[in-house]
């Protein structure tokens, strides 16, 4: 079975499996204790710590382990906002960072701090320009991510990192979807990662804090890793989070290319077989093995639970796939489609075949998927003229049932009269207007539950 989703975990790496089993005969010992197997599972953290730390590119000094990259991100923000608590309490994050950076500026507002959020364009990009400018006098803390988790869009921390530098703030970088594919640009300051994203063991994470950065962990003090990470090293892990980096590291390099070629395959095919379909996310810089696109009149759930019985595990930031039934932050940040949204990211060790297979199986899904919700045909039928204006009401009713309601009434609207639908679904705000931008249509706005939109040509 084809598993599609290395972007929200990646199969053990064999390297890692080997270390793993090596270091628990190894490596059980206190690495702290100054007998033969203490200094035995001393080396092997140092020797973890160095690899690590070359992979990053960073002195061993300035990288600890933690017990999930969602900690690393979590110990980065606390000890950097404390570190420069004299300096002041607002903090600046991208609208498309991960739910743990974002989670952590929400605690921290909680307590009295402040926090700006810089837009992105359509393509889920943060503008350098943008970032620059949400800067203060009293900026603690800046924060972007190396690419994105959703879409796959690789955003410019280098130029950001000059930004923040000219200005005195720090820049913590989450790297969790970048590592694999080589260290990060810029003259950052702080680094997260998790090892399970690029074929590591669960429960190990990567902190970095360069030299001249002021950081002061919070919490009770320990003394292991720096005070940054307390309690006891999973040593077998840690060895094995590292062995597997640099293995892995090898191979992304080994086969970008082919797997941005199967991407640019996705890219290119999905729309033709799948009508009324966007790619979404950088389509130049992007990472090379991420592909993201939205279906109209599709529910991710619906599409993902099909393709999963086809024999392929796909993952989805639609909002009929969260538990809160609210669309993904990221993709209302980039203001595209957030039903039928599909995340496939490739393992490295992925086969052609398969993604031509996946190809097949698509259509016939997304069409069966639309066909169960009622959604309209893909031939606009001749237009009957219909009184305007026309209301469409929807209250109740959950994605992507107001965007097909919307689309069934459509053909009936003459040129230049306008539909009015009523929904209290949160993914209306974010999926009319996408429907619009897809279908060539005017978005007029929203007053409450109502949203307006203008027939300006064809379409359904």
């Amino acid at each position: 079975m084809p598993y599609f989703d290395v972007a929200s975990a990646a199969p053990l790496h064999p390297v890692a499996r080997q270390a793993l089993l090596a270091a628990l005969d190894e490596g059980w010992a206190d690495p702290a204790r100054l007998y033969r197997e203490g200094r035995r599972a001393r080396l092997l953290l140092d020797a973890a710590r160095e690899t690590a730390a070359e992979a990053v590119g960073c002195r061993p000094d300035e990288l600890v382990f933690t017990s999930s990259g969602t900690r690393a991100v979590h110990a980065g923000i606390a000890g950097a906002l404390a570190g420069r608590r004299r300096v002041g309490g607002h903090v600046v994050v991208s609208a498309v960072e991960h739910s743990s950076v974002l989670h952590a500026a929400e605690s921290h507002t909680r307590t009295g701090g402040e926090v700006t959020e810089v837009g992105v364009s359509r393509t889920g990009a943060v503008e350098r320009g943008a970032f620059a400018a949400a800067l203060r006098g009293d900026t603690a803390l800046a924060a972007l991510q190396s690419a994105n988790h959703e879409v796959g869009t690789v955003q410019p921390v280098a130029e950001v990192a000059e930004a923040c530098r000219a200005a005195g703030v720090p820049l913590l970088v989450d790297a969790a979807q970048s590592l694999l594919w080589g260290p990060v640009e810029g003259d950052w300051s702080l680094l997260a990662a998790s090892a399970h994203k690029w074929g590591g063991p669960a429960g190990v994470g990567l902190l970095v804090v360069r030299k001249g950065t002021r950081f002061a962990p919070t919490g009770p003090a320990d003394e292991r890793e720096n005070g940054r990470s307390p309690g006891f090293e999973n040593l077998p892990a840690i060895v094995a989070a590292a062995a597997s980096l640099r293995a892995a590291r090898a191979d992304a390099v080994a086969r970008a290319g082919e797997l941005r070629a199967l991407t640019e395959r996705l890219r290119e095919r999905v729309p033709l077989l799948v009508p009324r379909t966007e790619v979404v996310g950088e389509p130049e810089r992007r990472l090379p093995h991420l592909l993201t696109f939205s279906c109209l009149y599709v529910d991710g759930e619906s599409v993902l639970s099909a393709l999963d019985r086809a024999g392929f595990s796909v993952s989805s930031g639609s909002s009929c796939t969260s538990s809160a039934l609210t669309p993904s932050h990221v993709l209302r940040a980039m203001g595209v489609l957030s039903e039928g949204n599909v995340r496939v990211s490739l393992p490295l060790d992925v086969r052609a075949e398969d993604v031509d297979r996946f190809l097949e199986v698509l259509p016939g899904v997304v069409a069966g998927v639309r066909e169960q919700l009622g959604a309209p045909m893909d031939e606009e039928p001749p237009a009957v003229p219909s009184p305007a204006p026309l209301v469409v009401d929807t209250l109740g009713k959950r994605c992507p049932i107001p965007v097909i309601e919307l689309a069934k009434v459509f053909p009936r609207v003459p040129v230049g009269a306008t539909v009015t639908v009523l929904s209290d679904d949160e993914a209306a705000a974010l999926d009319i207007p996408a429907w619009c931008e897809m279908r060539g249509q005017e978005y007029v706005g929203r007053e409450g539950t109502a949203y307006r939109v203008r027939k300006t040509g064809p379409g359904a």
